[in-house]
């Protein structure tokens, strides 16, 4: 005689609420929603997927842990804006790192002054405290969403133009580039707390990570600029690529 072989036990069946973000992830990927367009509320998905709130409740919230959507409180829940990419060993302008993702990008300039160095500015551009420097605070925009806060500081002696130049037009960087071509960087990334003021400009709540650039960089063996960069951590990452 011969023995049959068990059939095989069918899989057990998606619990609800990932059905309901296979739909909604799906309807991203196809392009049906795009970034920033507000999804359906709960009370709306409820409805049409015949689930309960809890169910759907829980598929937005992994969504967002996922980084799919953004649930702003009292607002709605909207698809996310996919992550930047920067280079994190090639010192390129945030503008072209923007328009290489056929993104728009635009500044608002919130400082730009001549001042006296601190002790601490001092010795990121190796002079005296006290000498005279320029000074510049800016937001930086993807499709009008802020991702970067660029407060630099300038060797008034390097850069006597730097205060002339129109910044919604160009950036710091294109324009450094152009007068005092790089010929060294220094990074260090780390990862704080933004403070209040900081959360405002960059729309994100008290307690939202982010990440921290301070960057320095030399031409022909002068420093000419120090850069604090700070990024949404949840709107950006770095990736680095190096060849030995």
């Amino acid at each position: 005689m011969f023995s049959r072989s068990p059939l095989p036990q069918p899989s057990p069946p998606a619990p609800f609420y990932e059905k309901v973000k296979q739909a909604i992830s799906e309807k991203i990927a196809a392009g049906v929603w795009r970034p920033h367009d507000r999804i359906p509320s709960e009370a709306e998905l409820v409805a049409q997927f015949g689930f309960s709130r809890m169910t759907v409740n829980r598929a937005l919230r992994e969504l967002t842990d996922e980084g799919l959507l953004v649930r702003l409180q009292g607002v709605g829940t909207f698809v996310a804006e996919p992550k930047g990419q920067s280079a994190l060993f090639e010192i390129r302008s945030i503008a072209d790192e923007i328009a290489a993702r056929n993104h728009q990008h635009r500044c608002e300039v919130l400082v730009l002054e001549e001042t006296q160095a601190s002790a601490e500015q001092a010795v990121e551009l190796n002079v005296k405290e006290g000498s005279r420097i320029f000074h510049s605070v800016m937001v930086h925009f993807e499709n009008d969403v802020p991702v970067q806060i660029e407060d630099r500081c300038v060797s008034a002696e390097r850069i006597p133009e730097y205060l002339n130049q129109d910044y919604t037009h160009t950036t710091p960087h294109a324009y450094l580039s152009l007068v005092a071509p790089l010929t060294e960087g220094e990074h260090i990334v780390e990862a704080v707390r933004a403070t209040p003021q900081e959360c405002e400009l960059l729309r994100i709540k008290e307690h939202d990570p982010c990440l921290l650039i301070r960057r320095r960089t030399w031409s022909s063996s002068h420093i000419v600029s120090h850069a604090r960069l700070l990024f949404p951590g949840n709107r950006y990452r770095l990736q680095g690529h190096f060849m030995s």
